[in-house]
């Protein structure tokens, strides 16, 4: 059934977002250290099936099974050169999916971060970056994608390069950008502060926010510190992890419980978000437990970061401080970091 996200969001007061992508894969045979989106070749069966539960879960828009898609993500696994034919397939899985619905389902095409540190601090240029993003998001569009997803992004310089990248594909564009324990991203962009950086960055903005980061508690404080610098007509996402990552038994599992995140998704509503979805450890039993509070919510006033805490956990030092105007900085220095970042398709 076809839809676009004016449309839907001009009708509904929320949308629901699926779950995550690389756990549940996890749990259906992806090996640690594959790379989630060579599967829209080999097991695209597998790909549709779980685009498929979150839809019965309520899904009303579906990630593509693109997030490290970019030449600089799959050159890790020798599949660089393959950008056009990854993006393109996991967009028509996604989109033959949505379509077999009986529902209007949106498709929204992932695209996160290059895992590379741009200049000056890194060796990344940014036109080299840009290029690679405008390859992933015209193959995401070419193969049926309603819209362009960015997500778990960290630093302005790589905001912005991916949504110069994302407009080349005519689509438009949702941003999110992932937050630590310092209450900002991992190069110093405070949720104060990101709003304007949203704005300026992303030329196709239809709705920005947050994702992945330490848990629920201190995603629905960055999404509380972003409402109080909105404009009336901005569209504000949250799509947190279910709970915190534990080693249990050799394997990587996610604390949130279906009640946690129920309680979640109420929170982040009454906080202003109305596209509400889960991150990593987000099963479709998460989502389903999330639509049904959702649908069952009668809306309340915005919780201040105390009633976060008691409902959801403890919050972090650095999220309350977003949520404090005399605490909040905006211009946190950025810290130096090392490495590839984490990157949601592999969580």
């Amino acid at each position: 059934m076809p839809g676009t996200l004016e449309n839907l969001l001009s009708e509904r007061d929320w949308l629901l977002a699926d779950g995550a992508t690389g756990t549940n894969y996890f749990a259906m045979g992806l090996q640690s250290g594959d790379a989630p989106e060579l599967w829209n070749i080999t097991h695209p069966d597998k790909v549709a099936y779980l685009h498929r539960e979150f839809i019965e879960a309520g899904a009303d828009i579906i990630l593509t099974n693109s997030f490290g898609g970019s030449s600089y993500r799959l050159k890790l696994h020798q599949a660089q050169d393959r950008v056009t034919e990854l993006n393109c397939a996991a967009a028509q899985i996604a989109r033959q999916t949505a379509d077999n619905a009986s529902r209007a389902v949106l498709v929204a095409g992932s695209i996160g971060p290059t895992g590379e540190i741009f200049q000056p601090l890194g060796e990344l240029d940014p036109q080299d970056a840009q290029l690679a993003f405008t390859e992933q998001a015209c193959a995401l569009a070419d193969g049926g994608a309603d819209m362009i997803w960015l997500e778990t992004m960290s630093s302005k310089e790589e905001l912005q390069a991916a949504g110069a990248g994302a407009a080349q594909s005519g689509l438009p564009v949702v941003a999110t950008m992932t937050f630590d324990t310092n209450g900002s991203t991992m190069m110093g962009v405070g949720p104060s502060e990101l709003v304007a950086v949203y704005r300026e960055s992303v030329p196709r903005l239809a709705a920005f926010g947050a994702n992945c980061g330490v848990g629920a508690p201190d995603l629905v404080g960055t999404i509380l510190a972003m409402s109080q610098h909105l404009a009336k007509d901005d569209v504000l996402v949250a799509k947190a992890n279910c709970g915190i990552p534990q080693f249990v038994d050799g394997e990587i599992r996610y604390s949130g419980t279906q009640e946690l995140m129920a309680q979640y998704a109420r929170l982040a509503r009454d906080t202003g978000a109305r596209i509400i979805g889960g991150c990593c450890g987000t099963t479709p039993q998460h989502l389903a437990a999330m639509r049904q509070a959702l649908e069952n919510h009668q809306p309340r006033p915005a919780p201040d970061i105390d009633r976060v805490a008691e409902l959801l956990g403890p919050v972090t030092a650095g999220a309350r401080a977003a949520c404090s105007p005399e605490l909040s900085s905006t211009g946190a220095t950025p810290r130096r970091v090392r490495g590839n970042r984490r990157r949601r398709g592999a969580s």
